[in-house]
């Protein structure tokens, strides 16, 4: 007889058909500690989830951790690793060390609020907000933001951009761990304009998207114990500082026309849209 599949939900167990029908990040964002085992990510950014998530420190010798209460600062042990060298780096351009924003929950998954990515414990979002101190309380912690590096007219960079957030995001792209940083395109054109010729094939890693004004987002390659971590296709060749740059201060881009019917809404990710990991990761205790 086949038993049910079951997973742990808020309230008790929801199982079988009740369970392909509950949106993921119900189940994944009720998960308060990770699954056992060693460390292995599975699916995609967007699709996928976690075994063995390390829990960064709320603080460090170079960093604290902001918005403790959504309770998303997991991730494989190679991003806990790159934020402890990329807060020293902080460190050595001039800064205490960094705040740290989500990384993902503690089994991974969907979340319930903020983000489509996030899901296999290799993104981090780090504040462009420069730490003026490491012993925050929790409650501050809840209550400070961040600040917008983009002008009103979303052209260029505003007078809170500095040369050492040039140096940190640097420092990342330059890190063999990372993919790609997705940040607002005023910052990428900002680096674009800041950088020498010669050494700039980091700038590749640079990526313009929506959205990013308050933070940057570094993004991890698979790690080598995770077989079943599917990567994002390279960036395009080059240094990313030319026609497709120029695209994003385009009208088009800037001022987009509203569409003639309104977008169907995204279906909710379930189970059955994870790969199948995902439910042992889920379900073990």
């Amino acid at each position: 007889m086949k038993l049910p599949i079951c997973a742990a939900l808020i309230g008790g167990l929801i199982c079988s058909a009740a369970l392909a029908e509950t949106p993921a990040k119900r189940l994944f964002g009720a998960a308060t500690a990770p699954s056992p085992g060693p460390a292995r990510v599975f699916g995609t950014y967007a699709r996928g989830c976690l075994q063995g998530a390390v829990k960064l420190p709320d603080t460090g010798p170079t960093w604290q951790a902001m918005r403790l209460g959504r309770n998303r600062h997991w991730g494989h042990p190679a991003l806990i690793a790159f934020i402890g060298r990329l807060s020293m780096a902080a460190r050595r351009a001039g800064w205490p060390g960094l705040y740290v924003g989500d990384m993902a929950q503690p089994r991974g998954g969907p979340m319930l609020s903020g983000h489509r990515s996030h899901q296999i414990g290799l993104d981090v979002d780090i504040w462009m907000l420069k730490p003026r101190s490491l012993k925050l309380s929790r409650a501050r912690r809840e209550s400070i933001s961040s600040i917008s590096v983009l002008r009103a007219d979303r052209l260029g960079v505003n007078r809170n951009w500095t040369s050492i957030h040039h140096a940190v995001l640097r420092a990342a792209a330059k890190d063999p761990a990372v993919a790609r940083i997705f940040v607002t395109a005023a910052v990428k054109k900002a680096m674009c304009e800041a950088s020498p010729p010669g050494d700039r094939a980091w700038l590749r890693k640079i990526r313009p998207w929506w959205g990013h004004r308050t933070h940057f987002h570094v993004r991890l390659h698979c790690p080598k114990d995770s077989p079943d971590c599917r990567e994002q296709k390279p960036p395009p060749p080059g240094d990313g500082c030319g026609k497709e740059l120029a695209w994003w201060f385009s009208d088009e881009a800037l001022h987009p026309k509203p569409p003639k019917e309104p977008p169907k809404p995204r279906p909710e990710l379930t189970l059955a849209d994870l790969p199948p990991a995902c439910r042992g990761v889920l379900a073990a205790q």
